[in-house]
């Protein structure tokens, strides 16, 4: 990191439990190198053990993403820098609204058989992100599956948990696969779904309305190596990995709007 973009991201960090007088002991090591360990990692794709020599110890660094992702941590870290994107962009901290979709990524060896599964459609065979997103594509929910897992039977489960931590949320847009999901949303968690298909009368690519925020989210994601398969033995540790790479973006991005 510039030290333009770690000022931004050092104002977002979650603060220790022993500086609030919590317990604990203080951290032997620096937060600017670690958090730029685990950044590598997620960017480069590299394995823990091939972490370069410039860095902690590889199990250190391991550690450290193990505790966060633990503790909650790094959601914490990573809703803060959002919220940060929001205000700059003279936006209410709270959405209400918002884009639901999923991405299904071949599964690497390393992804056990009881968490990995066959998507028919995508053709592949791993795991599923299913994610929402606001009006400026940043992440409010993530949820990793196996890519068996329906889009409408995943939705259930992640509405409710957008539901739990963003309650001003009101309005959601979503793709034809979420359809069987229209009254549960609307009767039990007090949400608008709307459905936005593409028409079969329509040839070729065609941008549709609200719908290309979510695909633009999934492109950034991309861009980490980390990401472009899942490679991860948890799903609590692959939805870390994707929280990880938006606070990039978004660090990225705070860190230009201050020059």
């Amino acid at each position: 990191m510039t030290d333009a973009e770690w000022a931004g991201v050092r104002a977002a960090l979650p603060v220790p439990g022993w500086l609030e007088g919590r317990g604990g002991q203080p951290e032997g090591y620096c937060h600017r190198q670690m958090v730029d360990a685990v950044r590598y990692l997620v960017a480069g794709g590299v394995t823990w053990r091939s972490m370069p020599a410039d860095f902690p110890a590889w199990d250190r660094v391991y550690a450290f993403f193990r505790r966060w992702r633990d503790k909650g941590l790094t959601a914490e870290f990573h809703d803060r820098l959002r919220d940060r994107i929001r205000e700059a962009a003279s936006r209410d901290p709270e959405p209400t609204a918002g884009i639901i979709d999923a991405q299904s990524v071949k599964g690497a060896a390393s992804v056990p058989a009881a968490t990995r599964g066959f998507d028919g459609g995508k053709k592949a065979n791993g795991r599923k992100r299913h994610i929402v997103v606001d009006t400026l594509g940043l992440l409010l929910a993530v949820m990793v599956t196996a890519a068996s897992v329906t889009d409408r039977d995943a939705g259930q489960t992640l509405l409710a948990r957008l539901s739990e931590r963003h309650w001003h949320i009101t309005l959601v847009w979503a793709d034809g696969g979420y359809t069987g999901q229209l009254a549960v949303a609307r009767s039990v968690l007090r949400i608008a779904l709307t459905v936005i298909k593409r028409s079969d009368d329509t040839a070729g690519f065609v941008v549709l309305p609200k719908r290309w925020l979510v695909e633009r989210t999934f492109a950034w994601l991309m861009r980490s190596r980390r990401l472009a398969r899942d490679y991860e033995a948890r799903t609590d540790s692959a939805e870390a990995m994707i929280l990880w790479s938006m606070s990039m973006v978004m660090s990225r991005r705070l860190a230009r709007r201050r020059h």
